[in-house]
């Protein structure tokens, strides 16, 4: 039996020195047959002079405008041809050996969809990173943590996470897709830009019928932050991809009252941060709000899968309030909070 082809698809915005400082790691994957492709999205720094210049072995591609994380990967792997795409960070570093166990897992099982490695901090290594940690999670209201990362508290790595497990989502820092699947699944919702895209995708793949997983025996090392500056634009991606994901692919009888309880959970947060003195944060929320609700009554929102199930029936689900356990009952560590339900 012949051994699946990869191709690794780095997608680059201005990412030059992310690109001189961690191809060479990528390169040097252990994998037969490895594909690796730098996907631009109209950069111009002059990375890709560069990638021409220092790696003339990487595949090129050419995009004429920035689409973002979700449409710039869509239109970069219309354009390759493999039985896996692995969906890489620019500001990723890999193991040499970080792709066989990943490969090898899925294989194991073709209702595997997608699955991701262990990211871990670049700049502090025994933490781990923020974009997925061991593997992504979502709460009954949708808000998603990880194994090993709770909203701004990652820990330590110590081994506790290191069995490969179902979980919610992969990451997109770092995320292998079974082709065919994406295929399927008609890509990233383009419309997201930034911001869980990948958390969405994921979503409607279990939906229809496939798995998610996390394989810790394999390591790569994430820097994070590097594509968006914090700051307006990123708080108003991810309060609106949040809810407009939830829209799609919550059933009826969710969403009634789901939403509502979002919506009312956002408006305490942007109150907070307007009283804290970042008016910016609440004007973003704001505007976040007012785009999901005129895309809803406009009819303009992407159509979720036509078939939907309960969140309680999808794997990593915390069918408890995440924020509940980290704000109020100060449970700060994965392990302590999905052991507790409290809504």
């Amino acid at each position: 039996m012949s051994q699946p082809t990869v191709a690794v698809v780095i997608l680059n915005y201005n990412g030059k020195h992310h690109l001189q400082t961690f191809l060479p790691s990528v390169l040097a994957s252990r994998f037969t047959g490895l594909r690796v492709v730098v996907a631009d999205n109209a950069s111009t720094d002059g990375s890709m002079e560069l990638v021409a210049q220092l790696f003339p072995s990487v595949e090129r591609l050419y995009n004429t405008r920035n689409e973002g994380f979700a449409g710039g990967y869509n239109w970069a792997l219309s354009h390759v041809e493999a039985d896996y795409f692995v969906l890489l960070n620019s500001d990723v570093e890999v193991t040499p050996d970080w792709i066989g166990p990943v490969i090898a897992l899925m294989e194991t099982d073709p209702a595997i969809a997608a699955c991701q490695p262990k990211v871990l901090s670049y700049h502090q290594p025994h933490l781990f990173e923020y974009a997925g940690a061991a593997g992504g999670w979502m709460d009954v209201l949708g808000y998603p943590f990880s194994r090993g990362r709770v909203f701004d508290v990652c820990e330590a790595d110590e081994g506790q996470y290191n069995d490969p497990q179902p979980v919610f989502w992969a990451t997109g820092a770092a995320m292998f897709v079974r082709a065919a699947v994406w295929q399927e699944m008609g890509g990233l919702d383009a419309r997201f830009f930034a911001h869980q895209e990948e958390i969405d995708l994921c979503w409607r793949m279990q939906l229809s019928g496939y798995r998610i997983m996390s394989c810790p025996a394999s390591v790569v090392y994430h820097v994070g932050g590097g594509t968006l500056p914090r700051g307006g634009r990123k708080v108003y991606l991810n309060f609106r991809n949040n809810l407009l994901m939830m829209g799609k692919n919550l059933p009826l009888g969710e969403k009634l009252w789901k939403l509502p309880l979002r919506f009312l959970l956002d408006g305490v947060s942007a109150w907070k941060g307007l009283l804290t003195g970042d008016k910016g944060f609440f004007q973003a929320i704001v505007k976040a709000h007012w785009h999901v609700v005129r895309d809803w009554m406009s009819g303009r929102a992407t159509p979720g899968p036509v078939h939907k199930k309960p969140m309680k029936s999808l794997a990593g689900v915390y069918y408890g309030s995440v924020v509940w356990q980290y704000f109020i009952s100060k449970r700060q560590r994965f392990q302590e909070i999905i052991q507790r339900k409290i809504l």
